[in-house]
């Protein structure tokens, strides 16, 4: 499919920042990235990391009989600052104990970089894929009606694992499609036990005090509900039944959801944990997103006692239940762990949202809206107290999980995949990062890439009133040069160091130049989501 006009604008665009024709190689000097495929991301390489990486995981496979598990714990919308380990905890009002100790018996990563929406988040880590390449650019909402099917010619992370021998589940938010051949069971999944929409489309037919236009208006009402959007909690298996457990008919059902997901999660854990296979089971937690509303049993334990922190405090026992159910299963040394967020903080629900340190929130490409915890776990194996600052895109999280199943051979080579094995750098003792640069693009447009500690914007969003991250935004070019700015310097984003105090201008912009010129062979692809 053709480029929609504005991607072919920043492909022209992109094009003009050197005289220098676009490779698939690096484009500058300061690139040390190695491209091994033209539809491979370019990746650093650390050869003795790699080695002794191998080493480790076959030692593993012989211990253990098998691959090892692998579990992502997905938060919505948590912030980079809620997290104790991250400064916030109980110095902000939501202790969170379980996510500390496991940092603290893993590795802290604190550039993990993640898509400014759930959506493209939620689809790029099962893919692989930048969402400008797959379609899926923003989150689908009630009324949205898709062009084509997504992911009718996308290659799934659960389809790979599950050809790879694998037990495939997830469990919780899905928010990536819910007409039939977009859900979880679909697209690759063994078992989906879950709701599709993310929390506040399920709370807002019934929360009168937030939304009274249209809970009290039953003809508003019945227009929401003709949109045919999901309200049940779903039981879907592949190739079989899928089944509605339960309906939302109360924002108290709502406020239990994480408790009955948390559940099932850990009773599915000690049923995998006795096949003779390994598994692959991502829990996708329905808090922290706005609207919050306190489960019983957590309503004022958090310090701060506000709904949001309260979620946190929720969402940190459930993490604890998890690891723990692991543990009583006897897996837990066989098992790879990894805890993030799909994206910054929702700042224009405030004050039922989370906190960053950084400029900007959930849906922009400032660092608050990108940047996210990211926390790797596995006992006995990741060593205890590291932490990194080097680059990680939650992307990675599809070769890498491809790697430790020993499938890597499996990832497609017909497509673009943005995607980098990380293994060794989360495995190994002193690993390094292979990602050199992360690009940040909203919806169809090229925003900003870092690089090293350096990050260029070649468009911004600018927030017209404080909070209204999203509902009071403009989006604009930069102007004559684009804005370079120095991260360990000034992580706020506030100024610009550009070409008079930084070398590196004009060879970040032939970064992008070569970020460019993968989509002539593998153009972006256009599912009438639209801007």
């Amino acid at each position: 499919m053709n480029p929609t006009p504005l991607i072919r604008r920043f492909l022209l665009a992109a094009c003009l920042l050197l005289p220098a024709a676009a490779t698939l190689t690096h484009a500058s000097t300061l690139s040390k990235a190695v491209r091994t495929s033209e539809s491979m991301e370019p990746a650093l390489s650390f050869p003795e990391q790699e080695q002794a990486t191998a080493k480790k995981l076959a030692d593993l496979r012989t211990r253990f009989g098998q691959p090892p598990n692998i579990v992502w714990l997905v938060i919505d919308d948590m912030g980079w600052g809620d997290p104790g380990v991250y400064g916030g905890g109980a110095a902000i009002g939501a202790a969170t104990p379980n996510i500390d100790r496991l940092a603290g018996e893993g590795l802290t990563l604190t550039s993990t970089y993640s898509q400014p929406t759930c959506t493209p988040t939620r689809s790029a880590i099962l893919t692989g894929r930048l969402p400008v390449r797959t379609g899926l650019t923003r989150p689908i909402l009630a009324g949205d009606t898709l062009a084509k099917n997504p992911w009718a010619d996308e290659i799934s992370l659960p389809k790979l694992l599950g050809e790879a021998g694998y037990t495939t589940v997830l469990t919780g938010k899905w928010h990536v499609g819910e007409a039939e051949g977009m859900r979880p069971q679909d697209i690759g999944f063994d078992e989906y036990y879950g709701y599709y929409p993310a929390q506040k489309e399920l709370s807002q037919a019934f929360d009168k005090r937030r939304y009274p236009d249209l809970v009290l208006n039953p003809e508003r009402l019945a227009m929401l509900r003709a949109t045919g959007a999901s309200e049940a909690l779903i039981h879907g298996f592949k190739g079989g039944e899928t089944t509605e457990v339960s309906q939302i008919r109360s924002i108290e059902d709502m406020a239990e959801a994480d408790r009955v997901l948390t559940d099932f999660t850990v009773a599915k854990i000690a049923e995998l944990a006795k096949a003779d296979k390994p598994f692959f089971l991502e829990h996708a937690f329905m808090k922290v997103h706005a609207d919050n509303f306190p489960s019983k049993a957590f309503e004022g334990k958090s310090g701060s006692k506000y709904a949001y922190k309260d979620a946190v405090v929720e969402v940190d026992a459930y993490i604890g239940e998890i690891v723990q159910a692991l543990a009583d299963a006897g897996v837990l040394e066989n098992t790879f762990v990894f805890i993030t967020s799909d994206n910054g903080p929702q700042l224009d629900a405030w004050p039922d949202s989370g906190y960053t340190p950084f400029r900007g929130a959930k849906a922009s490409a400032w660092e608050g809206g990108v940047r996210v915890p990211g926390i790797a776990y596995w006992q006995g194996t990741i060593a205890p107290g590291r932490q990194s600052d080097e680059l990680f895109d939650l992307m990675d999280l599809f070769n890498t999980a491809l790697a430790l199943a020993g499938a890597s051979d499996s990832i497609p080579t017909d497509r673009y995949i943005d995607g980098i094995d990380q293994t060794a750098f989360l495995l190994a003792d002193d690993g390094r990062s292979r990602r050199e640069k992360v690009y940040i693009w909203s919806e169809q447009d090229l925003m900003a890439m870092r690089m090293y500690e350096y990050k260029i914007h070649l468009k911004v969003v600018q927030t017209q009133a404080q909070w209204l991250d999203i509902d009071m935004t403009t989006v604009s070019d930069v102007g004559i040069a684009p804005w370079l700015f120095n991260l360990y310097i000034d992580p706020k984003e506030e100024y610009p160091v550009g070409h008079r105090m930084n070398a590196w201008l004009a060879s970040m912009a032939a970064e992008l130049k070569a970020h460019a010129a993968t989509f002539k062979k593998y153009p972006p692809k256009d599912i009438g989501l639209g801007q």
